[in-house]
């Protein structure tokens, strides 16, 4: 995990806090409004969206995509 990369996955646990911190923007396929990425995410101050079903199945490591968090949108850019 690099800086400003974004974390995918299909939940966070204590144990990915280090990738957390470096992470421009966290997705996850599981997940709610109080769930650990979105506390998480909310005190690091950094763009979250969560409980997408099928984020990790879309994408793939290396593609560059684009978060828009106040919308809950995830696009890929060609």
């Amino acid at each position: 995990m690099n800086q400003d990369d974004i974390l995918l996955s299909q939940a966070t646990t204590p144990d990915l806090l280090p990738a957390m911190k470096k992470a421009a923007a966290i997705v996850t396929n599981l997940g709610d409004l109080i769930c650990h990425t979105a506390i998480t995410a909310r005190e690091l101050k950094i763009l979250c969206i969560v409980g997408t079903g099928n984020a990790t199945e879309i994408f793939k490591y290396g593609d560059l995509v684009e978060v828009d968090a106040a919308n809950g949108i995830i696009r890929k850019i060609i």
